[in-house]
């Protein structure tokens, strides 16, 4: 570490101003202090605080609460791969293979991002953010594990620049990073990252006779367009290889076909306990969003008119990306509720928008990326009220 140090200490002159690489010293300034603290000192008089919390430590912290989720996907795609061609396989072959495929799609939304980001950072210069730490692992977390890389880069730069940098970067921005990538390939090329044939093939071998790469948020609406029980059709689905592929045990585990990151609620609920036991992740949001899908649930049981609604409400906790959604991208702390009523009103409304757009509106059987996207939106909105309100209830206090 000795001989690190020494030689960026050596090289800091030319990144300094007047030196020949001047224009660069952001770059020189952000690949230190992953290693070394920053050596700024503050000049000005006053009262200071000083706290060992920063925002490197915050977004490692995030990181590390996704790390379940990483390493259960990467087994989780080995499995459904084996199981969609009907071939037995070691856990250590189901996790090379998975490895194959996840790592390549974290190597781009890493490459590519931090690329685009040093780009603005020279051209603006301004320090590089942590930020994108958070933002490359979950950008690739949430898309399938077969997608084309090329699209993975499209929307990786999509994600950074008109989702994050054209707001004046990390801090400023108004949407989810991770969301607004999903959102463009989502709407870019749709049959590339929805759709059942997505999770049929699972690479480059034709599936067994009788496999099918429906979801279970598909079955369930197929049920419900049928008017046939959707618990059964979810615990009949697959059986030429096996009932109980989408039981409600089952989809908690996560062993099912889904984005890379997103089927086990197990893994989400490790990392939400991760993000708030360190204080990183919003307790008030988690839970709210959790009891705001199942309120949800039970309103669209008693308005049933066909098995989609009467889907019982905690089906809808463990099915598609709800969980992930609700524990890491509805957390984030930029483009959250800031307020502390707030926090409550922007999870509960997530919960609630999410099984809305799953039930009534064919189009998006997953409602989760809408519906984080929307209340990104109208998060500023729910502060500024319940802010004013507050100052209402203030100010009457001290008139009286």
């Amino acid at each position: 570490m000795k001989a690190l140090q020494k030689l960026f200490d050596n090289l800091k002159p030319n990144f300094e101003k007047g030196g020949k690489w001047e224009k660069f010293h952001t770059l020189y300034e952000g690949h230190r202090t992953i290693v070394f603290a920053p050596d700024l000192t503050t000049k000005a008089k006053g009262a200071q605080i000083k706290d060992a919390t920063d925002l490197k430590r915050v977004m490692i912290t995030v990181v590390i609460a996704m790390i379940p989720t990483l390493l259960f996907g990467i087994l989780n795609v080995g499995e459904q791969h084996f199981l969609a061609i009907g071939e037995d396989a070691t856990w250590v072959d189901k996790a090379l293979f998975g490895a194959m495929s996840v790592l390549p799609i974290l190597i781009v939304t890493y490459g590519v991002g931090l690329l685009t980001e040093f780009i603005f950072c020279v051209i603006r210069n301004h320090p590089i953010s942590e930020g994108y730490l958070v933002s490359g692992m979950l950008i690739a977390l949430v898309i399938p594990p077969h997608i084309p890389l090329w699209q993975v880069a499209l929307a990786t730069i999509f994600a950074v620049v008109i989702g994050k940098e054209v707001f004046g970067g990390t801090g400023m921005n108004i949407l989810n990073v991770a969301m607004t990538a999903r959102a463009f390939l989502y709407f870019a090329y749709p049959a590339n990252i929805s759709g059942d044939q997505v999770w049929t093939y699972l690479a480059d071998k034709t599936p067994v006779d009788g496999f099918s790469g429906a979801t279970a948020l598909s079955v369930v609406y197929n049920a419900g367009v049928q008017n046939t029980n959707a618990v059964e059709a979810l615990n009949q689905h697959n059986s030429v290889i096996g009932d109980g592929l989408y039981s409600l045990s089952n989809m908690f585990m996560g062993w099912i076909p889904g984005s890379i990151g997103e089927t086990s609620t197990l893994m989400c609920l490790i990392g939400a306990v991760i993000l708030i036991a360190t204080g990183v992740g919003s307790w008030k949001i988690i839970v709210s969003g959790f009891a705001g899908a199942y309120l949800m649930g039970l309103v669209m049981n008693l308005l049933a008119v066909n098995e989609y609604m009467a889907l019982p409400p905690q089906y809808h906790w463990v099915m598609g990306g709800l969980a992930f959604g609700i524990v890491f991208m509805a957390t984030d702390p930029v483009s959250a509720a800031q307020t502390e009523t707030g926090k409550w009103i922007y999870g509960f409304l997530i919960g609630v928008f999410t099984i809305i757009i799953r039930v009534t509106n064919p189009a998006y059987p997953e409602g989760i990326m809408l519906a984080v996207l929307f209340m990104n939106v109208v998060a500023p909105l729910i502060d500024y009220y319940v802010v004013k309100a507050n100052k209402t209830r203030r100010l009457q206090r001290a008139t009286v």
